[in-house]
């Protein structure tokens, strides 16, 4: 089994305030901008949005392997990720993130498993760890609503 793993992402500018990201391992380039605030395109990713994009997905993926691992059957896994951005003397950074996920299941009896798997999933996300910036993690487990027609 293999130990370690090496990605690779090459950025360029394209032209006036937009650049391109490939990816060694996808298909298509992403364009991206600065955000709207800081003179960017509307319309494209930002690298902000790039950021909170690799941590819901980290999210995702984890717990969907976790889960997998576990025999943990789930509906369905919806993972926001929000960041507040903010000047502090001349330079900004993000001051907060937060990860809500919500993990629908179909058994009353598995919500307490399903909890401990989003805490799990949470301290394995290497994104996650890999940021230093303070995040709020916020989850719920429910059943689909029934609903009855008379």
């Amino acid at each position: 089994m293999e130990t370690g793993h090496q990605f690779r992402v090459v950025a360029w500018w394209a032209s006036g305030r937009a650049g391109l990201a490939k990816s060694d391992t996808a298909p298509n380039a992403i364009h991206f901008t600065a955000p709207v605030a800081f003179g960017g395109y509307e319309g494209r990713w930002t690298p902000e949005d790039l950021l909170l994009c690799s941590l819901a997905s980290c999210y995702t993926t984890t717990f969907r392997t976790l889960a997998e691992r576990s025999s943990f059957e789930y509906t369905d896994l919806q993972t926001e990720v929000t960041g507040a951005v903010e000047r502090k003397g001349a330079e900004y950074g993000f001051s907060e993130i937060v990860i809500r996920v919500h993990l629908l299941i179909s058994r009353a009896e598995e919500q307490e498993r399903g909890l401990k798997l989003l805490q799990k999933a949470k301290a394995a996300c290497l994104v996650s760890r890999a940021l230093a910036v303070p995040q709020t993690f916020e989850t719920s487990v429910t059943l689909p609503s029934v609903t009855s027609v008379c």
